[in-house]
């Protein structure tokens, strides 16, 4: 570790570098760290996709590849003594932890080490739905979730949502605050919307039953005005959604692009963002295109889309129907109608392109990593004074 005399010692816990959501956050929080702080990024295991700062310290707890499910559970005491010995031996001040195992091993830290560390947790998931997928997870983490994130000197998710779940149905009881996801605002100009002719939509994220890509297919195969709509991304839905659009006679319209680098490229040609989830953490995705200037239809659901294009207040969208929101369009989730309605409507009226447009840029810089950072260095100071 590279000590700065001057610098408090902090740490980064977090699965891998793999090419997650939590991930790209914590690529976007280190630099700005770096400049604060004497950084350890932390991981259990040796897995990168997304790149680190030059001169960053970094300790992997688990060194092998491939291991099972099972044999991860057996890890686990390895991977928090390990943990334990290197938060003692480096001094450090304060352990940031992203995602469910790190947070476990953070409270676990928190019971042994009491006031010599402080412990930031952040939860990027919305439990409730998240957990649901297997049984003996849900249960286990009913059980463990409410003793270890309690012990949080502070818990921040990027939902005020996440935070009432975790509050209400985990009996979790901490100092809670909301830390949105950063975003790095591009430098890319968007073409102009169209003033006739062709409206051109795009969906951006993993092509799986979660984030309901079907529910857009089912939609556009009642539209009869012009459009384009491209999928970015892969999942094991896209050979079941290529042939649904062959059969409803639509595959001419509608392109399957894959995962690819360059996701700015492919939003700063489109006009409108569809996002149809049938829930989410914090939809990166959606912000990321407000800042290229698109436009968003997206489905309310739990959790984020409120906030950011209603700023988190309650709204009551009718069955069939869409709501024209503070800095998009909201539709029911799973409301093949409604996002019918709403593809016409963006398709018909080139004023609600135009002026969402520039709505979205202005609610992008909300998001900015500059914005955000200060309120997660905030946290570490109120930890540190």
């Amino acid at each position: 570790m590279h000590n700065n005399e001057q610098k408090p010692n902090i740490s980064v816990l977090g699965m891998t570098m793999g090419s997650g959501g939590a991930e790209k956050v914590i690529s976007l929080f280190l630099p700005k760290l770096m400049n604060d702080y004497n950084v350890t990024l932390v991981l259990f295991y040796d897995v990168f996709h997304f790149e680190i700062p030059d001169g960053l310290a970094t300790e992997i707890l688990i060194r092998k590849k491939n291991i099972s499910t099972f044999k991860k559970i057996f890890l686990f005491p390895i991977v928090f003594f390990r943990y334990l010995s290197f938060i003692k031996k480096n001094k450090i001040k304060v352990s940031v932890s992203f995602l469910t195992r790190p947070n476990f091993i953070n409270g676990l830290l928190k019971i042994f080490m009491r006031d010599k560390v402080k412990v930031i947790m952040s939860e990027r998931n919305y439990p409730s739905i998240e957990y649901r997928s297997s049984k003996p997870r849900y249960y286990l983490y009913k059980l463990l979730i409410p003793v270890l994130y309690s012990k949080a000197d502070y818990l921040f998710s990027n939902s005020e949502w996440i935070n009432k779940d975790l509050k209400e149905n985990f009996n979790v009881s901490a100092q809670f605050k909301v830390i949105y996801n950063p975003i790095l605002l591009p430098e890319v100009n968007r073409k102009e919307i169209p003033s006739n002719g062709t409206v051109k939509f795009i969906n951006v994220g993993r092509v799986i039953a979660t984030k309901n890509q079907e529910l857009i297919i089912d939609a556009f195969s009642g539209v009869k005005e012009a459009y384009h709509m491209s999928f970015l991304g892969d999942g094991n839905l896209m050979g079941y959604l290529k042939n649904k659009t062959e059969k409803l006679g639509i595959a001419k319209r509608i392109e399957f692009v894959g995962n690819v680098k360059n996701v700015n490229d492919y939003l700063s040609e489109s006009d409108c963002f569809i996002l149809t989830s049938n829930s989410e953490g914090f939809p990166n995705a959606i912000v990321e295109a407000m800042a290229l200037g698109l436009p968003v239809i997206s489905t309310n659901c739990l959790s984020g889309p409120l906030e950011i294009l209603n700023s988190n207040e309650a709204v009551n969208i009718d069955k069939g129907d869409f709501l024209i929101a503070k800095y998009g369009i909201l539709i029911n989730v799973g409301d093949q109608h409604g996002l019918k309605k709403a593809i016409n409507y963006a398709i018909n009226n080139k004023v609600f392109l135009i002026e969402y447009s520039q709505k979205s840029l202005e609610r992008a810089k909300a998001y900015s990593i500059a914005v955000i950072y200060i309120q997660l260095n905030n946290l570490i100071n109120s930890c540190l004074n």
